[in-house]
């Protein structure tokens, strides 16, 4: 990405699309032969839900009703950490924890049609939860309890762990080598950045000897439906090794007198089933830092497939890298607070 200076702020200009993208080739009519390749007849309907890593469909069915087609970016994971994904989700269904396991044909969930590596789904409702009173934040918390009680008995061999280097570190180097910091902001994205970094390491170092355990990795209200019998996840595309916090503080949301309130209602549920360290505590807002300083350098990966700069197209404005730095200097603030007091 290059600056152009109008003034004395520099302008971002959008690095061009690249000219051929690995969804390219992924047509209606490659989605419902590979449908058909597995052994199950498309109706010719094909809706293609909201997902920017992955695309996905829902496809109906002569017979039956509609499967969801979760067709995996090329490239970005190997064929055994997805399989690893598909085997954490049959395990907790299989443990009745609500969950949208993959289909499987002939002991078989992940297929493959000219190229593309896919998985195949049931279609289950519901709507984001509000997590607005104190009984559906225990629910929440029993849900995430019984799935880390559950992610605690092994540990997964191919997929990541979540580190400080990969979720802060990594993206960061990467926007500062690429480019894509505007000048006027450079040095202080440098050095809000960098202090940030050395905060949640010290964070991490202060929580001390925590359990990587499997985790759901990516646990805000937007990835969980809820229906009358409760909350369910149908995707653990980000399942990973981490602390038990990270399936927690997304959760969470407010001044801190009412975040500590919502992690007690969480945390009355989530002990029913789980024990939690309760020097996690020190890890919450570092947690979120590195979400934010990965969030962007996701955006900035991902910028050459056409569905980004259409979902995202503030992303190469300035103003988005202006309020970027200010949600970096207002995490180191939180940090220096202290862990979140439990209500």
């Amino acid at each position: 990405m290059a600056g152009t200076a109008r003034g004395n702020v520099t302008v971002m200009k959008p690095a061009p699309l690249h000219p051929s993208h690995p969804y390219d080739g992924l047509k209606p009519d490659v989605v419902t032969m590979a449908l058909e390749a597995v052994g199950y007849v498309p109706d010719g309907r094909l809706l293609p839900l909201n997902s920017y890593e992955n695309r996905v469909y829902q496809v109906g069915m002569e017979e039956g009703p509609p499967l969801i087609a979760k067709f995996y970016r090329p490239d970005r994971w190997s064929t055994p950490a997805i399989l690893e994904e598909h085997a954490f989700a049959l395990e907790l269904a299989a443990a009745e924890v609500p969950v949208v396991p993959p289909l499987q044909r002939d002991s078989r969930s992940l297929f493959e049609h000219e190229g593309f590596r896919f998985a195949l789904f049931e279609r289950r409702g519901g709507h984001w939860p509000e997590l607005g009173t104190a009984k559906e934040r225990e629910w929440m918390g029993r849900f995430i309890g019984r799935i880390h009680a559950i992610g605690r008995t092994r540990r997964f061999q191919h997929r990541p762990q979540l580190t400080v280097e990969r979720l802060g570190d990594e993206p960061r180097e990467w926007l500062l080598e690429e480019g894509w910091i505007p000048d006027h902001l450079l040095e202080a994205y440098e050095t809000v950045s960098g202090d940030l970094l050395d905060a949640v390491q010290d964070r991490f170092d202060n929580a001390g000897d925590v359990a990587q355990i499997r985790l759901h990795g990516d646990c805000h209200p937007g990835n969980v439906l809820w229906t009358d019998a409760g909350p369910h996840f149908v995707d653990l595309d980000d399942c990973m090794l981490g602390p038990a916090s990270q399936d927690i503080w997304m959760l969470l949301s407010g001044n801190r007198v009412e975040m500590g309130e919502q992690l007690g209602q969480l945390l009355q549920g989530y002990t029913q089933f789980a024990d939690f360290n309760y020097s996690e505590l020190h890890l919450l807002e570092a947690l979120r830092s590195l979400r934010i300083i990965h969030y962007a350098g996701w955006l900035a990966r991902r910028w050459s497939d056409p569905a980004f700069p259409r979902a995202f197209p503030w992303f190469a404005e300035p103003r988005y890298w202006e309020q970027h730095v200010l949600n970096l200097r207002e995490q180191l603030s939180a940090l220096d607070e202290g862990p979140l007091p439990v209500s």
